[in-house]
């Protein structure tokens, strides 16, 4: 197993990285460097994800039950280990879960290394971190190629987003920045056919839409959806619902248009 250090003071500058995790996920670290929590998250960044790992911080009690996902660990990444109240003391809150590692975000994906995927999720103004690691999730379970998001969405690597996608958000590649009017002019010049989620009455119900080639599904902000200019540029898709009502979650959204996509080209 890599070296295991012990932490008993809460202002180790070892563990600097782990300080106030709430405060610093809000503002920003411009170190490049992320945090992720739990089991399921750590595991996925240690065998699935292409971030380097800086280190492992853990409660002295999930030492033994994370033997396996610690032992394969590169072999430089430094273990600290801690009581439960040194650790809740250095995040600044309670960390239940008693599972934290540190990783850099190293370079961004370009726009252009995406747009050979057959299927895109493109993300409009989406700045809610659930519905973010919602969309991650949906994506990585109807098979989509990459997600691109705006410069106004929020950032996938933010704690909370990685651990709604299920850890996806560690494998599943992506591009942020950019406007939507630069991705979907990105994505006309690569042959996408483009989905524009809206519920609009004049859009075309999705279950009348034929699905064939390369496409991409737009969605926009809960609340103030898509912006007539991107509508306009696109193919407006809605999805049919019951008198009276006519939205529902984005990301729900995008998992119904994304679903339709999936069987249609299972079944083609």
């Amino acid at each position: 197993m890599n070296e295991v250090i012990h932490i008993d003071d809460p202002a180790d500058p070892r563990v600097a990285p782990y300080v106030s995790i709430r405060e610093r996920d809000l503002t920003g670290r411009p170190d490049g460097r992320f945090i992720v929590e739990g089991k399921v998250t750590l595991s996925i960044l240690a065998e699935r994800s292409r971030f380097t790992i800086d280190s492992v911080f853990i409660g002295e009690t999930r030492l033994e039950p994370l033997a396996d996902i610690l032992a394969g660990l590169p072999g430089d990444v430094p273990i600290y280990v801690a009581p439960q109240t040194i650790m809740d003391a250095v995040a600044g809150f309670p960390i239940h879960r008693g599972v934290l590692a540190c990783a850099r975000k190293g370079e961004p994906i370009g726009l252009e290394s995406l747009l050979s995927g057959e299927t895109l999720l493109v993300l409009n103004d989406i700045s809610n971190h659930d519905n973010v690691g919602a969309a991650f999730r949906n994506a990585a379970a109807f098979g989509v190629d990459g997600i691109i998001l705006d410069e106004r969405s929020c950032d996938p690597l933010y704690r909370k987003a990685i651990r709604v996608s299920a850890g996806s958000a560690l494998w599943m590649p992506f591009h942020l920045g950019g406007t939507g009017a630069d991705h979907i002019a990105a994505l006309k010049d690569a042959g996408y056919d483009i989905w524009a989620m809206t519920p609009r009455a004049s859009a075309t119900p999705i279950g009348d839409m034929p699905v064939s080639g390369k496409v991409a599904v737009l969605l926009g902000a809960e609340g103030s959806g898509l912006p007539d200019g991107l509508i306009g540029a696109a193919h407006p898709v809605r999805i049919p619902m019951a008198p009276g009502f006519d939205s529902i979650n984005v990301a729900t959204a995008g998992a119904v248009a994304l679903s339709r996509i999936f069987e249609a080209r299972q079944t083609a």
